[in-house]
């Protein structure tokens, strides 16, 4: 066991002024008991993001780091979002961190999996995986609809664990090759088996949410799940061209059904299957365009190179230089 090892713990906020009195308490006393043990650095710290929140989270946070000299954070200039705050954290503690443990504010992810993912670490692997051995806290939508996507995900090539989220462990160097991805689209879950190396998994019960509310909502989720399939894979551009030859063979079909109906003399007004033909294919374009306007829009916003996060006010960074 290498009691030098410093762990960061990132937990990304946007507005978790609710819950982070108790998030500060749970995992403050995990990391505690994991220093005192020496399975960690005493320079351990837990990073908060703050993601742009409008509430009281970066006080909090500011109070907290006077209180414990293990609490820290970042604050972010304007929000940017859950997964640019991710980066933003491991992109902060990766010069002072061997490892970097990733977890959201909401207290849902059990956070006694992470003496288990240090243990995983300290027995040679890079990356250690949070995997739910349930989601009985989930709506039966909600649990349809997951499985529908990994499944979905995993059709189209794209290597992702089943039942994991952003509940995960790094060591410094998976970290240092993460970041040489330099999309601007992010989609972690997706790019963090790219990374290699030897990964592990640790599976926990996830809970409810301790207080607050779900900063996912239905309509974030439909975006993330769409993010995640046009960033890793040209799949649909390939089902656009395959659905137009398939519709192409089928006028043929029914153009050369039209010329034996016409020569034998049986001609027919066909005013409601031209009308529907016309709206079929009228849907059929504006929907094939719009999947590839998807793909054009990320090349736009990647093109223009634009920094992923702007940090406002960096402590963690002060508090492992002094």
């Amino acid at each position: 066991m290498r009691k030098n090892d410093i762990l960061t713990i990132v937990v990304p906020c946007f507005n978790e002024e609710e819950v982070l009195p108790e998030t500060v308490k749970e995992l403050g006393g995990v990391l505690v008991n994991m220093m005192d043990h020496g399975e960690v650095s005493q320079q351990s710290k837990i990073m908060f993001v703050d993601d742009g929140s409008k509430d009281k989270t970066w006080q909090l946070i500011q109070q907290f780091e006077k209180q414990y000299n293990y609490i820290t954070g970042i604050k972010f200039s304007k929000n940017f979002g859950h997964q640019n705050a991710l980066i933003a954290g491991m992109t902060t503690a990766v010069e002072y961190s061997d490892m970097i443990v990733t977890i959201d504010a909401d207290l849902q992810d059990d956070i006694h999996a992470i003496p288990k993912m240090v243990k995983k670490y300290h027995d040679g692997f890079d990356v250690v995986y949070g995997v739910r051995n349930n989601r009985d806290t989930d709506t039966a939508f909600k649990r349809k609809t997951a499985m529908m996507f990994y499944g979905l995900m995993q059709k189209l090539g794209v290597n992702m664990v089943p039942n994991s989220a952003d509940y995960r462990l790094m060591s410094k160097r998976a970290v240092e090759h993460l970041l040489d991805f330099k999309e601007e689209n992010l989609f972690l879950r997706g790019m963090v088996p790219l990374v290699g190396f030897p990964s592990a998994k640790v599976y926990y019960a996830r809970k409810e949410r301790f207080a607050g509310e779900s900063k996912y909502p239905l309509k974030k989720m439909i975006k993330f799940a769409a993010d995640g399939i046009t960033s890793f894979s040209t799949t649909p551009i390939r089902l656009i061209m395959f659905l137009g030859l398939v519709i192409v063979f089928a006028s043929v079909i029914f153009v050369g059904y039209s010329i034996i109906r016409k020569l034998t003399g049986h001609t027919v007004p066909g005013w409601s299957s031209l009308m529907a033909s016309i709206w079929l294919l009228g849907g059929i374009q504006l929907i094939c365009i719009s999947v590839i306007g998807e793909y054009i829009g990320k090349i736009f916003k990647e093109v223009k190179r634009r920094p992923r996060f702007i940090i406002e006010e960096d402590d963690y960074t002060d508090k492992m230089e002094d």
